[in-house]
């Protein structure tokens, strides 16, 4: 909600010298979330003044239109004389008032102005639009053309208000009073302690029996609805500078008259309107929830398919406006044309159900202004008041009568009371407010109280956010300060430390980090178009995903099955923005559906869930183990005057594997693979040994260039996903500290003959387990390929064997014998034969 502080003293008198700066720390303190206070016009110096263009010459021979004006500005130029200016827009005419800055003037981000020749003329100065003034958008694209009688030598900055200051305030859910002009006021009268003049508190006429006809068939729906009709209306009217300039500031376009008046008093008073064009409203206007299949075509030019739960407003002819969302084209008010112009409207001032509005705009991806409000709560008592704000401004403006009938239908309701102990906040807070600071901060926020030391609060209508005493505590909490409560440490329980699973997780993301990556947690949403980019096959496991009921982004309506789209977003994401040398890592969950797919069961409100009720909804979970992912792309290491470094590749992502697995206490086998995502000839299959049995657990390497073009991401991207609950099942608990030896290591290489397809990691496995005891480590230190001495479709790969005794010094045939025998079982296994 944006807030100009120059609209918030109308209703405000706040001291002269308070700046928007120290509005915003007073309202932060009472909880409002200021986020920026915009200066506008801060860098604008004048002269910026009001002109008469007095004559245009179009300038021939150039790409594109110009024209060459001269422009009385009065004396606002020291001479009198008219001012010459070249300019390119083509919006006004001869004998239009326009806003001309002239030189020695600088406008919004420094721009100076001067004279200067262009297009064989000399300029004098400018002739202004909305953008160049720092206005914002109001929808004309072009020059500023003001109302014909504006005063000729004007201050152009007074007259369109360009330096103000402007609260930009993120409003909470729960307080829809604030996405008001009228609410922040309040606040801000609270928190400077002074009295408010309430926009709200105007004299409303009696509802009678002439107004226009309305039924409301859905008083649950719609408990409020007030119709008022205003005819003669101007069609030349416009709105004046003064409207259109605080609707720019609060951050909407200017339409027209009627409209931006409704959108004006919306602002002001956190009531949205509505105004049909009563010329094309057909018999009584009608509130219903809508027949299955209807259709409407709302405002911005879409026909919609309504649901029967969507509230709607209808004329004989059917619909004409989705409540609380959207008005319908068929009752449209009419542009500024004299022979077209609307001439006479209906106001509507409605209050819709919350979640009525929330779930329409929702379903049909509708977010307007209008429904924002309604879904955090509207005053239903602000509805006649904003009705009648709204027909004494287009009396005003538009020359237009107010007719004396008033609708108004209301369903009966009760004001909401809460009852609370006088001393609830001073529990709540562990502070001594006592009983009248209580009941003067809730008097503060428009509360009713009675009672001594049980307190009956009568909560205002505008607070449909206070439904119980904690509510209440909260409010007097805040008012008092929350910087004034005592900061009291909690005392964790002794004896309770980190689970296995959790220290697991820690010393892996300690260890990546330390390795060079940088964690990046991300949503766990994805849309399933995402498996086709990553090339999975369609009876690939990870495309059986969880969908959700309810998603935040219908994009993105699955539960993730894979670490790897949230990662490969966030590093195309900085790899755009200028970061090209990159190595991220994520541990999270996935979430894997079960094979059965039961039917989560719905819990009791009333009363505790039964274990068995819990142990259903248990099972309807979907399983979701953690997983752990790394990308890398761009430069490993980097270059300098210590060398010259390197790119990331597919052995960096095997060795954040390994990283992992090391830290689980795992033996993690890798070999050669091919799975999905990844260059068959860059892919490792990753797999441990459970019960016996090997299980892949992941994948590392490069990604397929196919793969990187889909998801436009950097060349040479690696990658490496691995299910760290299995490395959890199958590693060692207890660090195993290394044993050091006092007796010489005895080295012995071998080179052994294989075929190209097996992989070095069955040779590796055969040569450590013929080694025996005395193996201390193995290396494999090259891959050689050649024809020509080793035959076709064979490799070579050479081994560092290390052997030591504990406690011996071996000799050169017990060394030998455990050589022999390794190269013995590697060729009983593999073939290979020890390289000639």
């Amino acid at each position: 909600m944006r807030v100009p502080l120059s609209w918030l003293r109308e209703y405000v008198d706040l001291p002269a010298t308070e700046t928007g700066r120290d509005v915003q720390a007073k309202l932060i303190s009472a909880g409002l979330e200021v986020e920026t206070v915009e200066h506008l016009g801060a860098d604008l110096k004048g002269p910026l003044v009001v002109g008469q263009v007095l004559t245009i010459e179009e300038l021939e021979g150039f790409k594109k239109p110009i024209r060459f004006c001269t422009v009385d500005v009065g004396q606002a130029n020291g001479t009198g004389e008219p001012q010459e200016i070249v300019c390119g827009a083509r919006n006004f005419a001869v004998g239009d008032k326009v806003v001309v800055v002239l030189p020695g003037a600088t406008l919004p981000g420094g721009f100076s102005i001067s004279a200067r020749k262009t297009y064989g003329k000399t300029s004098h100065g400018m002739i202004c639009s909305g953008d160049e003034l720092g206005m914002g958008d109001d929808g004309t694209h072009g020059i500023i053309v003001l109302p014909p009688e504006t005063e000729v030598g004007k201050d152009a900055i007074e007259l369109l208000e360009l330096v103000d200051e402007v609260l930009d305030i993120a409003v909470t859910a729960n307080r829809g009073d604030c996405l008001s002009i009228r609410g922040v006021a309040r606040e801000t009268a609270i928190a400077y302690r002074l009295p408010l003049r309430d926009p709200a508190l105007i004299d409303v006429p009696a509802p009678n029996a002439f107004g226009y006809p309305v039924q409301v068939s859905d008083p649950v729906g719609c408990d409020r609805f007030t119709a008022r009709t205003v005819t003669d209306l101007s069609p030349e009217a416009r709105s004046p500078i003064w409207l259109r300039r605080r609707l720019q500031k609060v951050g909407m376009r200017p339409i027209s008259l009627a409209v931006d008046v409704t959108n004006y008093v919306m602002m002001e008073l956190g009531q949205p309107l509505h105004a049909y064009d009563r010329s094309l409203v057909q018999g009584t206007i009608g509130v219903r929830r809508a027949a299955e299949g209807e259709k409407i075509a709302t405002l911005d030019g879409v026909t919609r398919t309504l649901h029967a739960e969507d509230l709607v407003i209808t004329d004989e002819r059917g619909p004409i406006g989705l409540a609380g969302v959207m008005g319908g084209a068929d009752t449209e008010i009419a542009d500024h044309e004299a022979d077209a112009g609307t001439t006479a409207v209906v106001i509507e001032a409605a209050h819709f159900d919350a979640v009525s509005v929330a779930r329409t705009a929702r379903r049909h991806k509708l977010s307007s202004e209008a429904s924002r409000r309604f879904e955090r709560g509207v005053d239903p008592q602000a509805a006649a008041a904003a009705a009648q704000r709204t027909v004494d401004l287009l009396v005003l403006l538009a020359g237009g009568t107010a007719e004396a009938g008033v609708t108004e239908v209301v369903a009966p309701s009760a004001p909401h009371t809460v009852t609370t102990p006088a001393d609830h906040p001073d529990k709540v807070a562990g502070v001594a407010y006592g009983r009248e600071t209580v009941v003067r901060r809730l008097q503060e926020i428009g509360c009713h109280v009675h009672g001594q030391d049980e307190l009956v609060v009568a909560v205002p209508s505008w607070r449909p956010d206070l439904v119980e005493a904690n509510d209440l505590a909260e409010e007097v909490i805040r008012l008092e300060g929350y910087e004034n409560l005592p900061s009291t440490l909690p005392k964790p329980p002794s004896g309770r430390g980190l689970t296995h699973r959790q220290r697991l997780h820690r010393r892996v993301g300690r260890a990546l980090a330390g390795a060079g990556y940088v964690e990046a947690p991300n949503y766990p949403f994805i849309g399933e178009q995402v498996f086709d980019q990553l090339s999975l096959t369609a009876d690939d496991p990870a495309r059986r995903v969880v969908k959700l009921v309810n998603p935040l982004n219908d994009e993105e309506p699955a539960l993730r099955t894979t670490l790897l789209p949230g990662l490969l977003a966030a590093l195309r994401r900085n790899d755009g923005r200028g970061s090209h040398d990159l190595a991220l890592f994520e541990t999270g969950l996935v979430f894997l559906p079960r094979e059965e797919r039961p039917a989560a069961v719905r819990l009791p409100v009333d009363r505790r869930p039964t274990e068995a009720e819990i142990a259903a909804l248990d099972a309807a979970l979907p399983e979701q183990p953690r997983h752990v992912a790394v990308v890398l792309a761009g430069a490993r290491e980097q270059a300098g005057w210590w060398g010259k470094g390197r790119p990331a590749d597919w052995a960096d992502a095997v060795e954040a594997a390994r990283t992992v697995a090391r830290e689980a206490g795992a033996e993690l086998i890798v070999r050669g693979g091919q799975y999905g995502p990844w260059h068959p000839g860059r892919c490792a299959e990753l797999a441990v040994v459970v019960d016996g049995d090997e299980r892949v657990v992941g994948h590392a390497g490069e990604l397929h260039p196919r793969v990187l073009k889909a998801l436009g991401l950097p060349a040479r991207t690696s990658a490496m996903e691995l299910d760290l609950d299995v490395l959890e099942r199958v590693g060692e608990d207890t660090p195993q500290a290394p044993s050091i030896s006092s007796f010489p290591v005895a080295t012995q290489d071998v080179a052994l003959v294989v075929d190209r397809y097996v992989p070095h990691a069955d040779v590796e496995a055969a040569l450590r387990e013929g080694a025996g005891e005395l193996l201390e480590n193995i290396r494999l230190f090259d891959v050689y390929e050649n024809a020509e001495q080793l035959g076709e479709g064979r490799k070579s790969l050479a081994y560092a064997l290390r052997f030591r005794a504990g406690d011996r010094t071996l000799t050169v045939d017990e060394a030998s014998a455990a050589r022999d025998a390794a190269v013995a079982l590697a060729g009983e296994r593999t073939g290979a034969v020890l390289r000639g």
